[in-house]
């Protein structure tokens, strides 16, 4: 079956001649985003009524964020990188002795570690084992209790592929009287994102969003509001302008959501950008999204296994995401032999992934597996 691009590779910058299969590392630079610079510069020079503008970007952008994942406009607030969400829920809750948080033992640095900073007060960190690399929700269900604050996961696996069933492991959670924080890092833009079912719902937008760094949409949900006490305060998130005048009072009020993210101005020309790609996103809708790439993905899984490359992301296609993985004792090096051939994975840590969005199509695929079989 021929699988063409969603979105020709002639709108990203630099990929004439270059098959590029890894936007799960870094994703490539739409060429309209030429356009959101030059409004953000704009508006920059333009005063107070040019930073009116810009705001009114960032309330369009919320909007659309909304309504990519399904959830209130007003439950989202702007972040500077996902590790920023996760570490905020764990200073925000109060920790008792006795206390556990279920992950996986697979997990992201950012969504493992984040919860270092409670294991001295008690609180037990539980690492759900993998099984070839891939987690059960099965054994994360299990691994949940009574004692359960936070069950933190990636939607997607940064490092198999692995798409987690957020759905039951949200039903779980509440079971226990837990939140779940959940990255969706490798997830939104490429997959739907269920975060109305999440307490917490992170994503960088440098991957599978097609933006950049600095911008990371967060989802609150009102429960995961109410257990945490906010950690971080400025003039954005407090209540200070009042008035003609202005003096510093001992009792200043939090806003509400989304403000109560946001202790200073986020990233604003990085929410600018988020706002051009998200518009590309939703036009091509997600759903034909995660279609395209799961089709590629499977040809790419077919290749590998072809070739005789081992597999660690799932057989099952409704467990796959864009990002198909396979071992490699020497990841790096082999990803460097394909960049000089002009195809550009990601790997390391003993693995690659040959990541599909929409700019991909199945020859893209082709090339690479051929590319790997003369390598050997």
């Amino acid at each position: 079956m021929i699988v063409e691009a969603l979105l020709s590779p002639t709108e990203f910058e630099g990929l004439e001649g270059v098959v590029h299969l890894c936007t799960g590392g870094e994703a490539p630079w739409l060429k309209s985003q030429k356009e959101a610079y030059g409004e953000f510069a704009r508006c920059k020079s333009g005063g107070v009524e040019g930073r009116r503008r810009i705001f009114d970007r960032v309330a369009a952008c919320r909007l659309k964020m909304a309504s990519l994942w399904d959830v209130p406009a007003a439950r989202i607030g702007f972040m500077l990188s996902a590790a920023e969400g996760m570490n905020w829920l764990a200073r925000g809750l109060e920790w008792r002795p006795g206390d556990n948080v279920v992950t996986t033992g697979v997990e992201f640095p950012s969504v493992a570690y984040a919860w270092r900073s409670v294991e001295s007060s008690g609180v037990d960190i539980r690492m759900v084992p993998h099984r070839n690399w891939l987690v059960d929700e099965g054994d994360l269900v299990d691994a949940m209790d009574s004692k359960t604050r936070v069950v933190a996961i990636s939607q997607v696996s940064f490092y198999s592929g692995q798409c987690l069933d957020v759905a039951r492991l949200s039903e779980s959670a509440r079971k226990n009287g837990a939140l779940l924080a959940v990255d969706a890092t490798h997830a939104s833009g490429v997959v739907p994102v269920l975060a109305s079912a999440t307490d917490l719902c992170i994503t960088s937008c440098y991957k599978w969003m097609l933006a950049t760094h600095g911008v990371a949409p967060c989802y609150l949900s009102p429960q995961a509001e109410a257990a945490s006490q906010v950690s971080s305060f400025g003039w954005h998130n407090l209540d200070v302008w009042q008035g003609e005048t202005y003096e510093c009072r001992p009792d200043v009020a939090l806003k509400p959501m989304p403000d109560l993210l946001e202790p200073g101005n986020p990233s604003l020309v990085s929410i600018m950008f988020l706002e051009r790609a998200l518009d590309v996103l939703l036009g091509l809708g997600i759903e034909r999204i995660q279609s395209h790439a799961r089709l590629l993905s499977t040809r790419a899984f077919d290749g590998l296994k072809r070739i005789g490359r081992t597999l660690i992301s799932p057989v099952e296609v409704q467990r796959r995401s864009g990002n198909t993985s396979f071992a490699a004792e020497n990841a790096e090096a082999l990803v460097t032999q394909l960049a000089k051939k002009q195809i550009l994975l990601w790997g390391e840590m003993g693995r690659v992934r040959i990541s599909t969005h929409v700019h991909n199509c199945s020859d893209d695929v082709d090339r690479c597996i051929s590319a790997l079989q003369q390598i050997g």
